[in-house]
């Protein structure tokens, strides 16, 4: 039987970060059809009202709380609400992010720091809150959202998303290996270009739609390939046979090569 079919997660609670769209709202639907219980908060209000209505219908509990994320505070505010809710989440899937297109001198500071607090911070912070209850009580599964950058070399644009996302992958390696003893997991999902409005957001969608359609991925197998991944104690997982083989296949080839493809590639889909 498919994992997805068999209710494995009947009954838990399920912490959602950047839920109304995307990776995250497919995380919510795969988890819903597996019994979870949810906590989904996201910035678009109005967006988390409807997709609870919608899920609270396959006989599940979703609560839902609006919150920035690049705001210091919002990690806390969520662990507020948790406590007040009396919920204690068995799962944590950390995956709000957005893009910050420029090149890095043609950025702000303000700009860079709130994308530091959403992309790394606030990751951390929930997972070290979460991630303490876990290891108590002998049961956990953190799933932080990375991307295949953080597994290549840093091309121009977008400057601080792949060190960001090597950040979730060593960080993510580490959890796995504390908890291996306590029934605790943890996974970095490091997809490739996944169809989502997230490209729309940062304004890259027509560079984006120069890509060849295979490099593009649809985030319903990804999410599933991520969840099996979890629940096996893996602790990267990189989707799909096209990113499987460059990423294979780019630890092979020199330091310096792999950032000419790299520097190549970046610059038909970022706006530096």
């Amino acid at each position: 039987m498919a994992m997805a079919q068999t209710k494995l997660y009947q009954d838990k609670w399920a912490l959602i970060t950047g839920a109304s769209a995307g990776i995250g709202k497919e995380f919510a639907e795969q988890l819903s059809e597996m019994g979870a219980n949810l906590v989904l908060t996201a910035r678009r209000k109005d967006r988390l009202e409807a997709l609870q209505q919608n899920l609270q219908q396959k006989g599940i509990k979703v609560e839902i709380i609006s919150a920035d994320l690049a705001d210091p505070k919002a990690p806390e505010e969520i662990l507020a609400f948790l406590a007040d809710k009396n919920i204690t989440p068995d799962i944590l899937i950390n995956n709000a992010g957005f893009g910050l297109p420029g090149g890095y001198s043609k950025t702000t500071w303000e700009d860079q720091e709130s994308f530091i607090q959403l992309m790394v911070t606030a990751y951390a912070h929930l997972a070290h809150a979460l991630y303490k209850q876990m290891m108590a009580r002998g049961y956990g599964r953190i799933i932080n959202v990375a991307s295949v950058a953080g597994l290549m070399p840093g091309g121009p644009g977008h400057t601080l998303y792949g060190p960001s996302k090597a950040f979730l992958i060593s960080f993510s390696e580490s959890l796995n290996a504390e908890g291996q003893d306590r029934n605790v997991h943890c996974c970095a999902l490091c997809p490739g270009f996944t169809w989502s409005e997230f490209h729309d957001v940062n304004g890259t969608r027509e560079s984006l739609n120069k890509l060849p359609k295979f490099m593009m991925m649809e985030a319903a197998p990804v999410v599933a390939g991520g969840l099996k991944s979890m629940e096996r104690g893996k602790a990267v997982y990189v989707p799909g046979l096209v990113y499987k083989t460059i990423t294979a296949i780019s630890g092979f080839l020199p330091r310096g090569l792999q950032q000419k493809l790299a520097n190549a590639q970046m610059k038909k889909a970022r706006q530096v």
